[in-house]
């Protein structure tokens, strides 16, 4: 089910975000009971990117009330995403659009964690990787050609030579000596990341190739995917089951999830 300001999403309404792409969204996941990991996190970041995209904040209070009617009646866990858009926008004026609206959409979620993960580095870096917006055509094409490859997906490289996230996920590390290590670059803050981070000791350093295939074992998350283990990056095998992997799957499933 999709919705635009609490009612069903028309083609016309839908329209100008194909044609024009422009606008900011969040995803969560939603548990059998209901509740959701980090909705104060994605609640945050909904304000924070609709300001820099828009100028503006956003109702939280509607955007609850409409994700409540999205998620009524849905069994089994979900993915229910929000993204902020204005149906008006035209591509010779953007800056016109200033009334951005509220779409909620619903998909059904896999089990957590889902199979591991093999990566193809790639050079790329995301336009704005401080906002979740929707101009994802430079990653999916990234992970497409990961993909015809024979790859799961693409890990980004920036110019400089270093290691930030991946094509629709952040990257962590664990060091030889066990340590939860984050890439310092320019990422999309992920609220997966930011929830283990506040409940798993960690440190952020900057990571190149090289040192990113000389760690111990390498992960993936995500709202969808929680902690997600890479098997490689490139021909770099890593184990599925180290340790610290097990800690952190373990530590994010018991974070307590909120109701919307």
């Amino acid at each position: 089910m999709v919705t635009l300001e609490g009612k069903p999403v028309s083609s016309a309404d839908l329209l100008p975000l194909a044609l024009t792409n422009v606008g900011h969204f969040t995803s969560m996941r939603v548990e059998t009971d209901g509740r959701i990991r980090g909705l104060t996190l994605h609640m945050e970041r909904l304000v924070r990117d609709s300001k820099v995209v828009w100028g503006k904040g956003v109702d939280i209070g509607r955007v609850r009330e409409y994700v409540r009617q999205g998620l009524a009646g849905q069994a089994g866990p979900c993915v229910v995403r929000v993204t902020i858009y204005d149906p008006n926008v035209e591509m010779g004026h953007p800056a016109d659009a200033d009334e951005p609206h509220i779409m909620v959409s619903v998909r059904g979620a896999g089990a957590l964690p889902p199979a591991p993960l093999r990566a193809k580095s790639l050079t790329y870096e995301r336009d704005l990787p401080e906002v979740k917006h929707v101009g994802l055509f430079g990653a999916l094409h990234a992970r497409r050609t990961a993909q015809l490859e024979g790859f799961g997906d693409a890990l980004f490289v920036g110019r400089d030579g270093l290691v930030s996230e991946g094509g629709t996920w952040n990257v962590g590390f664990v060091d030889q000596a066990g340590n939860v290590v984050w890439p310092k670059a320019s990422v999309l803050p992920g609220v997966t990341m930011a929830l283990l981070q506040q409940h798993a000791e960690h440190c952020v350093a900057t990571i190149t190739l090289d040192q990113a295939k000389g760690m111990a074992a390498a992960f993936a998350t995500n709202t969808s995917i929680g902690v997600r283990p890479l098997s490689a990056i490139d021909h770099t095998e890593f184990p599925t089951d180290h340790p610290t992997l097990r800690r952190l799957q373990e530590t994010y499933l018991s974070i307590p999830g909120e109701t919307p």
